[in-house]
């Protein structure tokens, strides 16, 4: 019997060491200043099509349990571009993050999406007076972002991009959609050989895009046969050819495997510790 609740208490302590350990590399709600840069600039997350916020929320969760921020709000979209920011931002707030639910969450044409994220940047910028962003994007939600930047990379009187992350960007159409057929892309300069309506229109950032301001994270997934599922890694990789030469640095990352699938990588712990390292890393 004493043998039983030696072993038994042995096992609590054990128990009890770990849990202690965790909780003193980033207790629950702290900010882990040692790791993180410590900014008030705020990162703003758009969802992919079909999808709404609930998309972001493995990413964000993810940066708030690694220290990063304590502050997290919604920024609701309506139908006809109306802003609702749920939730307050606190003065001099770390690392804030804003979750962007867009309510016409089906809408292919890209320039209705960049006014709705237009409509959340202009928003917390007269609210907050912000004057500089990040940006992460999931699938469409890159067009939205891309397409913002094509109308307002050199507006001045708005924040102003320093991070972009792009998860499965679809820049050159998607599979069975709009992908040219038989498309080719140079891998030194991520030119494709044809191109979509939307990605001529894009084409105009390699002029408009900020020069030496943007630090791009480009992330895809790859199931083993060239693409996450829906998007082929070619049309991902095209983004280089529109902002490449333009950012202050571009950087590409492939995953591989399950988790690589078109709606798994926003699930990726792997994405979420990359993204962290780029977005807040010191």
């Amino acid at each position: 019997m004493k043998k039983k609740y030696f072993i038994g208490g042995f096992f609590i302590i054990i128990v009890a060491f770990i849990l202690g350990f965790f909780y003193f590399q980033n207790p629950a709600g702290h900010l882990n200043k040692r790791k993180y840069s410590q900014s008030t600039a705020p990162t703003l997350f758009f969802h992919g099509y079909g999808s709404s916020a609930n998309a972001e929320k493995h990413m964000v969760n993810a940066a708030k349990r690694a220290g990063v921020t304590k502050t997290v709000i919604r920024a609701e979209v309506d139908h006809k571009g109306q802003v609702v920011l749920k939730g307050k931002i606190p003065k001099n707030a770390i690392n804030p993050i804003v979750m962007v639910n867009f309510a016409d969450n089906q809408n292919p044409n890209y320039d209705v999406d960049a006014k709705y994220a237009e409509a959340v940047v202009s928003q917390l910028s007269k609210t907050y007076q912000f004057k500089k962003m990040n940006m992460v994007g999931h699938s469409m939600g890159n067009m939205a972002i891309n397409f913002y930047m094509l109308k307002n990379a050199q507006n001045k009187n708005l924040p102003q991009l320093q991070k972009q992350v792009d998860i499965a960007g679809h820049f050159n159409g998607i599979k069975g959609y709009d992908l040219p057929e038989g498309v080719e892309v140079d891998s030194k300069t991520g030119k494709p050989s044809q191109t979509t309506a939307a990605y001529e229109e894009l084409l105009q950032l390699r002029e408009r895009y900020p020069e030496n301001q943007v630090s791009v994270l480009n992330i895809y997934g790859d199931k083993g046969d060239g693409s996450d599922g829906p998007v082929s890694n070619t049309s991902s990789q095209t983004l280089k050819y529109l902002i490449g030469d333009r950012a202050k640095s571009y950087k590409e990352h492939k995953f591989t495997g399950k988790m690589a699938s078109h709606s798994n990588l926003h699930e990726n712990p792997q994405v979420d510790k990359m993204l962290i390292n780029f977005l807040w890393g010191k």
